[in-house]
C-alpha cells in the first residue's frame, strides 16, 4: 500500500507543485490533486517530470459533477469530467471519487433512481480512460439527520448501490472515520475483495461516543481511539495494494504546512511500521 495524503489537514499549500515536492520529502508516495489543474500550472511534460523526480503518483481526483441536484447541473458537468479525465490519462492517475451523504432533502427514491443514472454516466466516462470511481459511505451520525430524508451510510448499503449502478469499475473510497463510525470491525473489512476498493482514506476520531464525533472534527492518524492498525492489516490481508490518503476534517490548529506534514508522517509511522509498511 502507497503512503498518501490529500490536502485536508495540511494548511496552507501555495501550488500543487510545492504540495508534491513537500509529500516527497516527508515520505509520502502519493497524493490526492485534480491533475487537469496542475497540467495547468505546469505543462503536461513538466508535470510527468515532477512526478518522476518525486517518486510520486496521483492517487485520486474528486468527480466534481453535481450528480446530487438538477438534472441541467448535472449535464453542464459532463464536458468538463471529459477534459479532466483526460488529464489524469495523461498523468497515470487510475481513481476518481465522491462522496454520498447520509441524508437529503430531496424525496430519496426519485433521487436514488437519477442518482443510479448519473453515476454511472460517470463511471462509462472514466472507465473509457482507465479510471476508476470510488463512491465513499459518510458514517458520521449527526449528517444522517442533517436534512429531510435518510439516504446511504453504511458499507452494506454502498455495496448493494454498487451492484445497481453496475458498472465495473465502480468500488469503495472506503474511509477510517465511516467505518468507525458505523461501528464496522475488521472482520467486515476481511468479507471485502480488494477489486471492491477503489480507494482509501485515513484518519482517527477522539474519545467520544460514536453518536457526538463531528464528522469536521477529526484527529491526525495514530492521535485517537480508533483501530487504525487493524484497519490497514484488514486490508494488507484482503490483498489490497493501493493508496491510503491521509483526509483530516478538522478546525484549523495554528500550525504551519511543514509542521502539520511532520505530524502526518508521525502518525503514519505510528500505525503502518508495526505492519511493516
Amino acid at each position: 500500500m502507497l503512503r498518501g495524503l490529500t490536502t485536508a489537514g495540511l494548511g496552507e499549500i501555495a501550488s500543487n507543485e510545492e504540495y508534491i515536492r513537500s509529500a516527497a520529502e516527508f515520505g509520502f508516495q502519493a497524493v490526492d490533486l485534480n491533475p487537469l489543474e496542475l497540467i495547468q500550472e505546469l505543462g503536461q511534460e513538466k508535470a510527468l517530470a515532477l512526478l518522476e523526480s518525486t517518486g510520486i503518483t496521483i492517487g485520486s481526483f474528486g468527480l466534481d459533477v453535481d450528480w446530487r441536484s438538477t438534472e441541467e447541473n448535472f449535464r453542464a458537468g459532463l464536458e468538463p469530467l471529459v477534459r479532466v479525465a483526460e488529464a489524469a490519462a495523461a498523468l497515470n492517475c487510475k481513481a476518481c471519487c465522491t462522496y454520498i451523504l447520509p441524508s437529503t432533502d430531496l424525496p430519496a427514491a426519485p433521487f436514488m433512481i437519477a442518482a443510479t443514472r448519473r453515476l454511472r454516466l460517470c463511471a462509462d466516462i472514466l472507465g473509457a480512460y482507465g479510471i476508476s470511481l470510488g463512491l465513499e459511505f459518510v458514517g458520521s451520525n449527526h449528517l444522517r439527520t442533517q436534512w429531510a430524508n435518510p439516504f446511504i451510510w453504511t458499507m452494506e448499503d454502498t455495496l448493494e448501490w454498487m451492484e445497481a449502478i453496475n458498472s465495473r469499475n465502480v468500488g469503495l473510497l472506503l474511509d477510517s472515520y465511516h467505518w468507525y463510525t458505523n461501528g464496522l470491525t475488521t472482520d467486515d473489512l476481511l468479507k471485502l475483495k480488494p477489486e471492491q476498493i477503489t480507494h482509501a482514506h485515513i484518519n482517527d476520531a477522539k474519545e467520544l461516543p460514536i453518536p457526538e464525533l463531528q464528522d469536521g472534527d477529526r484527529l491526525y492518524p495514530g492521535e485517537g481511539v480508533i483501530d487504525l492498525a487493524g484497519f490497514l492489516e484488514s486490508l494488507v490481508k484482503i490483498g489490497y495494494k493501493g493508496v491510503v490518503a491521509q483526509e483530516v476534517l478538522a478546525p484549523g490548529s495554528g500550525q504551519t504546512s511543514q509542521e502539520l506534514l511532520a505530524r502526518s508522517k508521525a502518525g503514519f509511522d505510528k500505525v503502518f511500521a508495526p505492519l511493516g509498511l
